[in-house]
């Protein structure tokens, strides 16, 4: 509030006995005068004296104290300052005109906050570089790290973490001691960099200098450990989180869904993911895609249905990433329906699948008996302007054809496939083979043998298995020529074959050459070959030479 002093115009000095004066509090908002009407002066008289002119002196005092007045200078000091840097954000990194700004702008009036309001609203580095050894100059050494951390933050905000290493090596040089901001935000700078493995490195430096992490580094290192593949650490510093409570943002949650997904603890996922909610932190489709790739390997339908009837409800629109997730996890699943909604609401939406997906998409119908759907989703693939069918592609679409015994859609296939430009591919003949027996086209059997050893295939692992798997499918009288291509890329695997298939040999040269063969594989290998052996033997009636085969699994 003002305060407007009135004198009577007839004194000529101010004494106590001649005191007519009368002070008025008033606001400062403009209205009309006051008329002020002394204790001596009748209203008859007054009203005479008064004229519009200015027959009295009016002073207008305000207390420099006030906090609106303090506020709006603040305000005003304030965005000059932001403008100031937005100019030095355009200007070229040289010392000469950075200086020059800043002279120009701030003068002798140079307090230390100036640096920082600069420096916080910067964007460009190199000038940001220049900005920080002005103020360094000019500042008492109390400020320098508070400057030094706000510079960091530029780096930071720009994603050059080559600069902000650079100015961490300046500081310590000039023995300036970092505190947490300086090591946080360095982290910071190296995650949003995408540089999982420096942040853990500057994280694992903290104890050099003494400082102690606080639980906001704690909780960003956790996604950081995750991301470099030490799932222990990231585990451990989680389990810290929860009994600490620390904030964890959606992020980091995704990372430790993940982890725990990819040890195959699918339960501990979804305990997560309940846990996140409970804190009222509500998921993002980026957590929505990890917990789903998480369950999609667990082959869990129900909780796949769940969580997509809940991204449903959440209000969230999915992108491509998430559509694709859920229709990874209802393949794997084998729930076709879904699976098959899912691909119409893409196509409907104008989504484009790569050829992982149809392939992904192939494959559940082959193992679930959509042999129409699958007939009409390779018709897709071919009108599509994005991908055309590949190997897989093909081998996918021959293989549902065969199991169903569909010859003549299955020989076109391959001739396609053919034309297309793709090889011959053990996978696909030993497909066909399959297709021809179920078929009782003994001749065609006999033909595509042949076929396959006169090729130059590749004599693999791979084209051992597919070659086992097909002798379960074929007359014994064509075994023989089946055993001759195994032996043609695995000798001892052949001869284990033909005691198998034959009635010579004693069980101890049987048992030790079948245990040698399986113990130079490993793994999958192992598993696949006994399990293929195993099936050759109930086929040929020899049950105690699979139980055998079982003990070495």
């Amino acid at each position: 509030m003002a305060y407007i002093c009135v004198f009577s115009p007839s004194s000529s000095s101010i004494s106590m006995r001649s005191f007519n004066n009368q002070i008025v509090f008033q606001s400062t908002t403009p209205h009309l005068p006051n008329i002020q009407i002394s204790r001596q002066q009748s209203i008859s008289q007054t009203t005479n004296n008064f004229k519009p002119t200015n027959s009295m002196t009016t002073y207008i005092w305000v207390n420099p104290k006030s906090s609106k007045i303090k506020q709006n200078t603040y305000d005003s000091r304030y965005n000059s300052l932001t403008k100031v840097a937005q100019h030095l954000n355009s200007c070229s990194p040289v010392e000469k005109d950075v200086f020059n700004i800043l002279d120009c702008n701030l003068g002798s009036k140079l307090i230390e906050q100036d640096g920082l309001i600069i420096l916080n609203h910067m964007m460009n580095p190199e000038t940001a570089r220049i900005v920080l050894n002005y103020f360094l100059g000019r500042c008492n050494s109390s400020w320098k790290l508070v400057l030094y951390n706000v510079t960091l933050k530029v780096f930071r905000k720009c994603k050059d973490l080559d600069s902000a290493e650079q100015l961490f090596d300046e500081m310590t040089q000039r023995g300036i001691a970092p505190d947490n901001v300086t090591f946080s935000t360095i982290i910071a700078c190296a995650r949003m960099c995408s540089f999982p493995g420096k942040a853990v490195a500057w994280f694992e430096r903290m104890p050099e200098f003494k400082i102690k992490p606080d639980d906001a580094t704690f909780a960003v290192m956790i996604d950081a450990y995750g991301r470099v593949g030490n799932v222990e650490m990231a585990l451990i510093l989680y389990a810290r989180a929860r009994i600490e409570n620390w904030l964890i943002g959606a992020v980091t949650y995704g990372t430790v869904i993940r982890l725990y997904g990819t040890i195959g603890n699918f339960d501990e996922c979804l305990t997560v993911f309940g846990e996140m909610k409970a804190r009222g932190i509500k998921p993002n489709l980026g957590c929505y895609n990890t917990l789903l790739d998480a369950i999609t390997r667990a082959k869990r339908p129900t909780d796949i249905k769940s969580i997509h009837q809940e991204i449903v409800s959440s209000g969230l629109r999915p992108g491509w990433a998430t559509y694709a997730a859920l229709l990874r996890a209802y393949c794997k699943a084998c729930c076709g329906i879904d699976a098959m909604n899912v691909y119409s609401e893409m196509k409907t939406k104008g989504m484009v699948l790569n050829n992982v997906l149809y392939n992904t998409l192939l494959s559940m119908c082959s193992d679930i008996g959509f042999v129409d759907e699958a007939m009409a989703i390779f018709e897709d693939i071919k009108i599509s302007k994005d991908c055309q069918p590949d190997t897989r592609t093909y081998s996918s679409l021959i293989t549902i054809l065969s199991r169903y015994g569909r010859v003549s859609e299955a020989e076109a296939t391959l001739e396609e496939m053919l034309e297309a430009g793709f090889e011959h591919d053990i996978y696909v003949l030993t497909k066909m083979i399959q297709c021809y027996a179920k078929s009782n086209l003994r001749d065609d059997v006999v033909r595509t043998l042949e076929t396959i050893m006169e090729l130059d295939l590749c004599l693999d692992e791979r084209y051992c298995s597919c070659l086992l798997q097909v002798m379960t499918q074929i007359h014994r009288e064509e075994l023989d020529k089946v055993a001759q291509c195994i032996v043609k890329a695995d000798s001892k695997l052949g001869n284990v074959v033909k005691l198998v298939a034959g009635s010579s040999g004693d069980d101890e040269t049987f048992r030790s050459e079948a245990r040698e063969v399986v113990a130079r594989v490993n793994g999958e290998v192992r598993k696949t070959y006994c399990n293929c052996l195993i099936d050759l033997c109930m086929h040929l009636e020899k049950p105690h030479k699979a139980s055998y085969f079982r003990t070495l699994i």
